[in-house]
């Protein structure tokens, strides 16, 4: 600046003090995330950051429909035994759902934990459905209780998160609706942070990363659409001070248990350096901003990148290669203050600590050996549903046998085994990408046939017709029908030596 001239320089200092003024005034939107953490016992925020900027919530309504009927339950309008059935309104819900079909029977036990670990849409509905009838009268309760509690920025349309016009939230509210779990529901609370579920034979853990890797983690709920991006609401505990983390707008499914990760670990140094920070408040009394919440279904969901159909189908590999700038901060701050913990990024990379999952069914409350015979009943629903999976792909292929019923007997018995081995190389290979649990016990169960035309299927092709070939007349008799039924049949066996047996047996993708 000293090279400047006086009436330059007085310019430039101007327009640098403009420019600070207004990045200090206007607000910090796009795709800017919204980060919150606060004490779980007294609401102190310790960081916030678009804290109070609306938000679509995606699957972390889940909490305020578990809240609502964990309140149903604890004043005794049902229990945790009641049974509900599935409504059709239940089973059309998108996924990440159950799938089962209207008419089944479920306890508010089973499909508590269905929604909270799966995330499982259709139950959100079933559980409204009990509680208050209708999705419409559960909503209206949603609201009357988020009202009641001091979420002012939040307004709920179904129970499930799924986009739907005016559910909106922030994550001031999410911080409070936490903090009102933990005070209200401390009987229900390991509804928030059961590591994993099995139904049948299929185990599905935790979508919250943290469960399981990151030490003191205890709650409490994913979320995800195009329109919000990955959020998250997390809590860990700590020398017997709980911490509650929101992360809202992450890019991924990773980046958001990584933020919360780095949030947690900030606050729980924050203790010991509290005098260096200016005092932000309580979580209610942070200020609301008036706006829309943001969209990000483009930087989501283009078509640069896949879109998730659902938290279910997020990219969970770990993308980290050293310490992002937060955790080269937060390895700052702690050193010397605590024992050293591996970075955030590892930690969430690593597989969650073994537990046994808790086994979910359906039909009413059971216990020992009913509870055993219902949970092999959905085994066994699981295979049948399996079984016909691999039917209908055996009756997709009618066309190479009706070639063959019109040839001579020896191409017939040819195509029949050429059809038959192409039905055990297709049912082989629909098993393999069936449901990925449920693909091992498949595969056990069908090595041996599956593995015979792994090792024949050429060659089976190829040996017929060679063997086909030596008698001149019964191969002729073959080939006419195999030939364009508008020309001449071609007595010669050139075209039809390798291609007739291959084209019947040529898979379809």
């Amino acid at each position: 600046m000293q090279f400047l001239r006086p009436s330059l320089r007085k310019s430039s200092l101007s327009w640098i003090v403009l420019a600070a003024a207004l990045a200090v005034l206007a607000p910090r939107v796009v795709h800017a995330e919204a980060l919150l953490v606060v004490e779980a016992d007294t609401g102190k925020v310790l960081q916030a950051e678009n804290a109070t900027y609306p938000w679509y919530p995606a699957s972390v309504t889940k909490m305020m429909t578990a809240y609502v009927t964990l309140k149903a339950v604890k004043e005794g309008r049902l229990s945790l035994e009641s049974t509900l059935a599935v409504s059709p309104v239940a089973a059309s819900q998108s996924p990440s759902k159950m799938g089962f079909r209207p008419g089944t029977q479920v306890t508010v036990e089973n499909a508590l934990l269905m929604m909270m670990v799966k995330s499982a849409n259709d139950m959100a509905v079933v559980l409204a459905e009990g509680v208050a009838g209708s999705v419409d009268g559960f909503s209206a309760q949603m609201n009357s209780t988020a009202q009641r509690l001091g979420m002012t920025q939040t307004s709920y349309v179904n129970p499930n998160g799924l986009p739907a016009e005016g559910q909106v939230t922030s994550a001031r509210d999410l911080a409070i609706l936490a903090r009102a779990i933990l005070r209200d529901l401390p009987e229900y609370e390991y509804f928030m942070h059961t590591p994993s579920i099995r139904f049948g034979r299929r185990v599905t853990q935790n979508f919250n990363k943290l469960i399981g890797r990151y030490p003191g983690a205890d709650g409490f709920k994913t979320g995800f659409i195009c329109a919000s991006g990955y959020n998250l609401v997390a809590s860990a505990t700590r020398n017997g001070k709980r911490l509650i983390a929101v992360v809202l707008g992450a890019s991924s499914g990773q980046a958001r248990a990584v933020k919360a990760a780095q949030l947690l670990e900030r606050g729980f140094a924050n203790n010991t350096l509290s005098w260096l920070r200016p005092s932000l408040g309580t979580v209610d009394n942070l200020v609301p901003v008036d706006a829309s919440p943001p969209n990000l279904r483009d930087e989501m969901c283009n078509g640069k990148r896949k879109r998730p159909a659902s938290d279910e189908d997020e990219d969970l590999v770990a993308s980290a290669n050293g310490a992002s700038s937060g955790e080269a901060a937060v390895a700052f701050f702690t050193a010397g203050l605590q024992p050293p913990m591996a970075k955030p990024s590892e930690l969430l990379a690593a597989a969650p600590v073994a537990s046994q999952p808790v086994v979910v069914y359906t039909g009413p409350k059971k216990t020992g050996d009913a509870l055993i015979a219902a949970v092999a009943a959905d085994e066994q629903k699981q295979t049948t549903r399996h079984r016909g999976k691999k039917s209908r792909v055996a009756a997709r292929k009618p066309d190479a046998a009706a070639e063959a019923r019109t040839a001579g007997k020896d191409a017939k018995s040819e195509a029949k085994s050429e059809a038959k081995s192409e039905a055990k190389s297709e049912a082989k290979s629909e098993a393999k990408s069936d449901g990925k649990p449920a693909a091992k016990p498949v595969r056990q169960a069908h090595a041996k046939p599956s593995g015979a035309p792994k090792a024949s299927d050429k060659p089976a092709a190829d040996k017929p017709a060679a063997a086909t070939a030596k008698p001149a007349k019964p191969k002729a008799a073959a080939e006419k029908p195999a030939a364009r039924p508008a020309t001449k049949p071609a007595p010669k066996s050139s075209e039809a030596k390798p291609s007739d047996p291959k084209t019947a047996a040529a898979p379809r993708s």
